[in-house]
């Protein structure tokens, strides 16, 4: 009898085993897989289920429509982009072939939410209809954004040709008032259709979001982070003068010299920045040492993710290098070596500089309405934190005032506009050759109380001062009214 006993208890327990894997195996599918199938973008369920909800319209700041949609059948629906190009890398696209991009992918689950109908009001039609009423005209909610069109535009329409990228923020909220990136595709279904195969094919990489993804040697941009931490590192920084003798020598094969080879002698800190010292930014960056540096250069989100609505940032990159490296450490400080930036990551440089040391998080969302104008959502603007003391910060303004007052940012200058940058003429490498280099300038204005801060990287553009700076002179006159 014990033995049968023991036999049962045996059995019991096995299928005790086999119930409780059975239970654990549907809740993991349950709670973590399943959800991911239901969501993904080549489920043909979800998009009958999408067909069922109008696509809700995405406006600009001013309630221009971006993208639109229009009901072909009780199964189908057009989305009209309606800039076309334009606003392609920041709104994404919708396509029943190609899956959901951008905005339209994280804001996915208001855009094809409807508000349910009134059940009083479904009852009085139901009473009406003698028991067939006609079916809801379900339409998603609409997503406002904090794009300006005009900006956008403006940022689009010159960079030209070339390959790069333009983010503008305001400075005090955070909010993305322009996020360009080039070369662009049109994302409307038709388009997309046709073109796919080019578009993908194509060397210089369309769908690549360079603004928020293309990742860059910054240049003398980077110097802006290399002044602060010298701020905060060093000792009478203010007051020291530099000898610049126009190179500065690390050993027989390694040196850093000055653009063009200029020779500015006896400088002060403030004016090797004004005038984009190489020498004596190197010779920064020793002193600080790279734990130093990169320790104000993470305090900015470098090798870090940048907190954000409405898109994704990639990381952008700051080396741990070795105390022998003299010459890697001396670059990293000009923004050289292996270090790398998206033009997000320097927009929020300059836009944390503007706000007097708080960097803001990048949004792109200001509010969601449904379909009769109710608010469902609103985005409360978030401080990152205090990246830099803002006695320190204003210190770095006055800086970037002179550089476009009296340095190598002058193309940027606004008349009766207070504009303050830095630009950057940054060397890359294409296949282990020099390539021209990129051309950069970041920057706001006006200075007393900015509204609006600019990151713009023009792809082998040569000086920043130049062809980048130009860039931005323009987004800026478009942002305020010149």
């Amino acid at each position: 009898m014990d033995d049968i006993s023991k036999g049962i208890k045996r059995v019991m327990f096995i299928f005790l085993l086999f119930f409780i894997a059975v239970i654990s195996y549907v809740s993991y599918f349950e709670i973590f897989v399943g959800p991911k199938i239901v969501n993904n973008s080549d489920n043909q369920r979800l998009a009958a289920k999408r067909n069922e909800v109008l696509r809700g319209t995405i406006y600009d700041r001013n309630k221009v429509a971006l993208a639109t949609s229009k009901r072909v059948n009780a199964l189908t629906q057009t989305r009209t982009y309606t800039e076309g190009a334009v606003f392609a890398h920041v709104l994404g696209y919708v396509s029943p072939k190609y899956g959901i991009t951008g905005l339209e992918a994280k804001y996915e689950a208001y855009l094809t939410k409807a508000a349910e109908e009134p059940f009083t009001e479904y009852l009085k039609e139901l009473i009406a209809s003698k028991g067939n009423p006609k079916p809801q005209n379900k339409v998603g909610d609409s997503v406002i954004t904090t794009l300006d069109s005009n900006i956008q535009n403006t940022a689009y329409n010159l960079l030209g040709n070339n390959r790069g990228a333009v983010v503008a923020l305001n400075p005090q909220t955070g909010e993305v008032l322009a996020m360009v990136s080039k070369p662009s595709f049109d994302p409307n279904e038709s388009a997309l259709e046709a073109n796919w195969s080019s578009i993908n094919s194509d060397k210089n990489i369309p769908l690549l979001n360079r603004a928020v993804s293309g990742l860059y040697p910054p240049g003398s941009t980077f110097k802006t982070v290399t002044a602060i931490s010298a701020f905060q590192n060093i000792s009478g920084i203010s007051s020291k003068i530099f000898q610049d003798n126009g190179k500065l020598v690390f050993n027989a094969t390694q040196s850093l010299s000055n653009f063009d080879g200029e020779v500015n002698g006896p400088i002060s800190f403030k004016d090797a920045y004004i005038k984009s010292s190489n020498v004596v930014f190197g010779t920064i960056g020793l002193e600080l040492g790279n734990a130093k540096l990169k320790q104000t250069a993470e305090s900015f989100y470098f090798n870090r993710n940048i907190p954000s609505d409405g898109f994704v940032v990639d990381n952008s990159r700051f080396p741990t290098l070795k105390s022998y490296q003299v010459g890697d450490i001396a670059q990293s400080a000009i923004g050289q070596t292996s270090i790398l930036a998206t033009p997000m990551q320097m927009a929020l440089v300059a836009s944390t500089i503007a706000n007097s040391g708080v960097m803001m998080e990048p949004h792109l969302v200001s509010s969601v309405v449904d379909s009769s104008g109710n608010t469902v959502f609103t985005f409360n603007n978030k401080s990152i934190g205090t990246i830099a003391p803002p006695n320190i910060a204003n210190q770095v303004k006055e800086f970037m005032r002179g550089v476009v007052t009296d340095g190598t940012g002058v193309n940027a200058s606004i008349s009766g506009v207070t504009v303050c940058g830095k630009t950057g003429t940054a060397d890359h490498t294409v296949n282990g050759a020099y390539a021209p280099p990129d051309a950069w300038f970041i920057g706001f204005a006006p200075m007393e109380n900015p509204k609006i801060a600019v990151a713009v990287v023009v792809e082998d553009g040569g000086q920043g001062g130049i062809a980048a700076a130009k860039v931005a002179n323009g987004v800026m006159k478009t942002a305020l009214g010149k």
